[in-house]
């Protein structure tokens, strides 16, 4: 007595025979739904016979052979360009000047040994058949493990009226290589720069100082072993306002947090916030 008034629950209800006779009845009467649904049935059933058949085929047939990984394709590699004329040319001129010669890409690239890179890059610049007259580019790169000569010296040249390109390398030490200032002018900021950054000398230059950071500033940012975290060094030490304990604990945090400013001249304005009492990042707390 106490079901009587509950609602049936979806799917719980079940056709009495009257029903199903008068479903029946209806399909009768309408022959073309019997026939849809005839089809639908086969369908399915014949889906269930595939997938049981994949089933079985799967438990009892060997496994197939998976088809072999490609390997990737390696890419392109240097391959020696001591038959380059350009390459030839210096040889006949410089006798053991020229150490080694790579093309990659078709970039020519010449090692060339460090006392004779002057003598070189005139020669290049004042070439009949093509004058190198634009240093485009005078850059460094710093290899620790290379201990006799841990800084390779790079002039990237190129011939404006011959429209070519070639790259000359010398590895530098201690003592520095000759500079190329007397030949292409330009090369004299890319210098200090390289000075400046990497700490490589360069002889005969004609104003050899830093470029970037301050005269005083120990170290050379872009060598491999310099450090990558925050250093406060002596530059900082002796320019910078000191901190009280509350403001290094501040600025602990905040480089903590991802905030980090760095030595540079923004620090300063940040120390005298600091000192001003004055809120920086107020949804730092």
């Amino acid at each position: 007595m106490a079901e009587e008034g509950k609602p049936t629950e979806p799917g719980s209800r079940k056709d009495t025979p009257s029903e199903q006779r008068t479903q029946d009845q209806a399909r009768a009467a309408n022959p073309s739904s019997l026939t849809a649904d005839a089809e639908k049935d086969a369908q399915v059933e014949a889906a269930k016979a595939r997938v049981t058949a994949v089933k079985e085929a799967a438990q009892t047939a060997p496994g197939a052979p998976r088809a072999p990984v490609k390997k990737k394709e390696e890419g392109p590699k240097p391959t020696d360009a001591a038959a380059h004329p350009l390459v030839k040319k210096l040889h006949d001129k410089f006798a053991g000047a020229v150490i080694e010669a790579t093309e990659f890409l078709g970039q020519l690239s010449i090692r060339i040994e460090p006392s004779r890179v002057v003598d070189v890059c005139d020669f290049l610049k004042q070439d009949g058949a093509t004058p190198f007259n634009y240093l485009s580019d005078l850059t460094c790169a710093h290899y620790p493990d290379h201990r006799e000569a841990p800084f390779e010296v790079i002039y990237n040249l190129y011939s404006i009226s011959a429209n070519e390109r070639v790259r000359l390398k010398v590895w530098a030490n201690g003592e520095g290589v000759d500079s190329v200032t007397g030949v292409w002018p330009a090369a004299d900021w890319p210098e200090r720069e390289v000075y400046d950054l990497f700490g490589v000398t360069f002889r005969n230059h004609p104003d050899l100082r830093r470029i970037l950071l301050p005269p005083d500033w120990e170290g050379h940012p872009l060598r491999k072993d310099y450090p990558l975290e925050f250093v406060e060094n002596r530059w900082t030490e002796d320019h910078l306002p000191e901190f009280t304990d509350v403001q290094k604990e501040q600025l602990e945090q905040r480089r903590a947090y991802g905030l980090e400013i760095l030595s540079a001249s923004p620090e300063r304005e940040v120390r005298e916030l600091f000192k001003s009492g004055k809120e920086v990042m107020p949804k730092d707390k």
